[in-house]
């Protein structure tokens, strides 16, 4: 086998591995990107039991909340920064489920504008799950369920294309938004 043989070998061999992990890389992060509204619940809920001061907490939180605000007419660093201040762990805990119904909003219509490309729009209503799983606890059973089902036919709104086109369904629109208002009406005295 002389030298050109041999890299073209290499190449076959490992072009498609490189591929393969290249598209592992991108569809992990995309779907299990950083939250920073997550990621920052346990230090403000413990802020806010324990006394503790959360400014430096919520002033890392300011752009995504700024955003919130500013977009979802949502009202949340003064309330925050105020019940963290108060020591009341539960208002703090209501003030996030707030924002988390409006981070569910902002991902839905991110879904929506999307529906045409089906990763985008599926990699949207996961995030928007992430977001709905904490504020479950603080639903009444039926709410939940409610909840879950509402949003399971999000995910089923969006379509399929299948494997190779084969079971390809296209999204629904208008299932979609009816899915949606059915998942906000839930969690609207959030």
């Amino acid at each position: 086998m002389t030298i050109r043989h041999g890299l073209i070998a290499l190449a076959l061999l490992t072009g498609p591995l490189l591929t393969l992990s290249g598209q592992a890389q991108a569809y992990s992060y995309a779907a299990a990107g950083k939250e920073p509204l997550i990621d920052a619940r346990e230090q403000l809920l413990t802020a806010a039991s324990e006394g503790q001061d959360g400014s430096a907490i919520l002033a890392s939180l300011a752009e995504e909340l700024g955003y919130l605000e500013q977009h979802h007419k949502v009202t949340l660093q003064a309330p925050l920064a105020a019940a963290i201040a108060a020591k009341d762990a539960k208002g703090t805990a209501a003030l996030l489920n707030r924002a988390y119904k409006a981070e569910i909003e902002r991902r839905l219509e991110g879904a929506s504008q999307n529906l045409g490309d089906y990763q985008t729009a599926k990699v949207l209503v996961v995030k928007s799950k992430r977001f709905l799983d904490l504020i479950l606890p603080s639903l009444s059973e039926g709410d939940r369920q409610a909840a879950d089902q509402a949003l399971a036919q999000v995910l089923d709104a969006i379509g399929n294309p299948g494997v190779f086109g084969v079971g390809a369904k296209p999204a629904d629109a208008a299932a979609f938004v009816e899915a949606e208002k059915a998942l906000m009406a839930v969690l609207a005295p959030l």
